[in-house]
């Protein structure tokens, strides 16, 4: 399951892409028409090297700009679906896990399904570290895995759920 996260990007839950495709729109559509708007107002003020409602209008165009760039190229690569329900880590699982010592619970997906899973639960890539070592072990195994600090860390798994 690793290499697919790998190979087909950002993994998402049905939700959250349904979420950031809407954003996009939005973004596409009616905000960049009210961005577009606002900085023609400014422009129409005079003096645009001092005209500081121009430039912040138009930095909140090139933000959202951006902010479509990045959607558009999360929900192109996205992997989208449910994680299997057979007990072992992938993404879209929430794990919880004595990661040195300290019992820990996250979930394993893209920043982009925070508001999918329980409040609290943090999420973190199936690409970092601690997430390529647990992927594809389950409940009462140990994996140890190379921090990025150099140090080995032991983590046991102690439960695997869906997101």
């Amino acid at each position: 399951m690793a290499a697919d996260t790998e190979k087909q990007g950002t993994w998402l839950t049905q939700e959250a892409f349904d979420r950031l495709s809407a954003e996009l729109e939005h973004r596409k559509g009616e905000e960049r028409k009210e961005i577009a708007q606002r900085v023609e107002a400014a422009r129409q003020e005079g003096d645009l090297r001092e005209n500081a409602g121009y430039h912040a209008a138009r930095e909140e165009a090139a933000l959202n700009e951006a902010r479509i760039i990045a959607l558009t190229e999360t929900l192109e690569n996205a992997q989208i679906g449910e994680a299997a329900d057979d007990g072992t880590v992938s993404a879209g699982t929430i794990v919880t896990a004595k990661v040195a010592g300290k019992e820990q619970r996250f979930a394993l997906g893209g920043q982009e399904i925070a508001e999918d899973v329980p409040e609290g639960v943090k999420v973190f890539s199936p690409d970092a570290p601690l997430g390529k070592a647990l992927m594809g072990h389950a409940a009462g195994e140990k994996v140890s895995y190379d921090a990025p600090n150099g140090k080995r860390i032991t983590a046991e798994i102690l439960r695997v759920s869906r997101v």
